[in-house]
Parts: C-alpha cells; structure tokens; sequence
C-alpha cells in the first residue's frame, strides 16, 4: 500500500472521529436509557400511592358506612355535646352581630364628635373674620 502521509492523516483523522461519535451516541444511548428507567420508576410510585390513596379512602368509606354504635348513655353525652356546641355557636354569631352594632355605633359617635369639633372651629374662625 502506498499512501501518502496526507491520506494516513486523513483517514486517522477520520477514524478519530468516528471513535468520538460512537462515544456520544453510546453516552446519549445510556442517559436515555437511564431516563428512561426513572420514569417508569417514577409511574410506579405512583401508582402505589395511588393504590393506597384509594385503599385509605375505601377504609375510610367503610368505617363510615358502619358507625361504631355506643353505650346509651356515650349517646345521650354525645347528643348534649353537640346541642350545646349549637347553642354556643347560635350564641357566638349573636355577640359577633352585636359587636358588629356596637362598633358602627362607636365608629359614628366618633366621626359625629369629629364634626360637631370641626363646626365649632369653622364657628370661631368666621367669628374671628367678622
């Protein structure tokens, strides 16, 4: 064979290349690869957890479906607690209203006094320029 030095240089510089690219494509082929084993990872999870969202909402259904029935007199405490907790919140709602009442009433007195100052000074300045 009787290549020039030219055409060695050329060709391994040829081969170089193509080392360097079936270097990446190798790299890239693997971190897809790799992505690629996260992801279904990843839908694994989350199908767990969703398996188990749907367990703890059945668990949950279940218990409600069949109340724990109690002793006669836990249902007599249970039903006073509750009437009570209504009364209080009936009761709540009324002072909230009548402080509510108070406070608009406080808030005119004030604005009211503001006024009957600012006439008193409007007065005694129209006095003064008489």
């Amino acid at each position: 064979m009787d290549f020039n030095i030219p055409e060695q240089v050329f060709i391994l510089v040829l081969v170089v290349i193509i080392a360097i690219v079936l270097i990446i494509i190798f790299i890239q082929w693997r971190n897809v690869s790799q992505s690629k084993n996260s992801v279904e990872l990843l839908e694994k999870e989350i199908e767990l957890k969703k398996m188990s969202m749907v367990e703890k909402d059945l668990e949950s259904k279940r218990l409600m479906e069949n109340p724990i029935q109690l002793p006669k007199e836990q249902e007599e405490n249970l039903s006073a607690i509750r009437e009570s907790t209504n009364q209080v919140r009936s009761d709540v709602g009324f002072l909230h209203t009548e402080i509510n009442e108070r406070l608009a009433r406080l808030e005119a007195q004030t604005e009211q006094k503001k006024l009957e100052k600012m006439l008193k000074e409007i007065e005694r300045k129209e006095k003064r320029l008489k």
